[in-house]
């Protein structure tokens, strides 16, 4: 692997963070919200800061409400309340400021942002270079291999798939499986009853992945794990919709609207871009000087 990762930015995290952590006396000179922007460029600006960040492409989400899993299963991240719509107005203008600052950037009505970083991700291990994605999302962590990093700004957490072993105890590439045996409350995949994160990490170190899991499933009232004598007739009732489930989990690789010859290569800045946009939005200097000095 090279030295320097190419970074994947994964938007939402941060722009909807901004949104409720910057102060919301952010505002445009027609009084919409601007407080997600504003914190959405200062960590880009942030990124862009270290020396040797010049690969990096931003994914947005487009398809929270019409991608290929709410078709395949449609309670998928039923739980969470939608954006609202002082927040909505401002991802077009999040997208603008990674056009001005130079950045690859995309975004799918059916596909989501993890699937966008998946396949940037795979381009990349193609390439022979290592990746930093940065997200606090767990299941970005399926797409690492030796030399990357799921990177966590907001908790200064910093992993490689040796931690993510020692955080789940599963590898990388079982965090799908993983994820449809014990569930995610977070999009709302209740996974099989009874089998939560230690069942699953059990089942998944001694058979591999849920394939081998079902050819050999008489094994599993034998094994070691509290709650092994009953877990055989929970995974044979709900088999079906585990296979669902990891239809849900698991990252694509490979999307036809990404190009092999996908350039994550840094831009220049178009600062009268920039200046026209944050004079839309009624920033102050003090974000414009940095970006200034980023563009010398």
């Amino acid at each position: 692997m090279s030295e320097t990762a190419v970074r994947l930015v994964d938007s939402s995290v941060f722009i909807f963070r901004a949104y409720y952590s910057v102060p919301d006396h952010f505002t445009s000179p027609e009084g919409w919200p601007t407080n997600a922007v504003y914190g959405f460029v200062s960590t880009l600006c942030q990124l862009l800061e270290q020396p040797d960040c010049q690969q990096v492409a931003v994914a947005f989400d487009e398809s929270l409400e019409s991608s290929f899993r709410n078709e395949l299963y449609p309670p998928y991240k039923a739980n969470r309340e939608p954006a609202p719509e002082s927040l909505k107005r401002q991802f077009d203008w999040c997208r603008q400021a990674c056009e001005a600052l130079g950045l690859a950037h995309m975004s799918h009505d059916r596909y989501e942002a993890d699937d966008l970083i998946g396949c940037w991700a795979t381009l990349c291990h193609q390439r022979e270079q290592a990746v930093d994605i940065l997200s606090t999302d767990k299941d970005l962590a399926q797409l690492m291999h030796d030399g990357d990093h799921l990177v966590d700004p907001i908790r200064r957490r910093r992993e490689t798939v040796r931690d993510i072993y020692q955080r789940f105890g599963v590898h990388p590439h079982q965090i799908a499986d993983y994820l449809a045996l014990a569930g995610d409350s977070v999009d709302n995949i209740p996974g099989v009853p009874g089998i939560g994160p230690k069942a699953a990490a059990a089942l998944l170190g001694h058979f591999g992945n849920l394939d081998a899991l079902y050819q050999r499933i008489d094994e599993v009232p034998y094994l070691s794990f509290r709650g092994a004598k009953s877990a055989a007739a929970k995974l044979r009732e709900h088999q079906q919709a585990v296979q669902t489930y990891r239809q849900i989990t698991t990252i694509l690789r490979q999307v036809d609207d990404i190009p092999a010859d996908f350039s994550f290569q840094r831009g220049p800045v178009d600062l009268p871009h920039m200046e026209k946009l944050f004079r839309q939005l009624g920033f102050g200097h003090g974000l414009l000087n940095r970006i200034q000095r980023l563009a010398a």
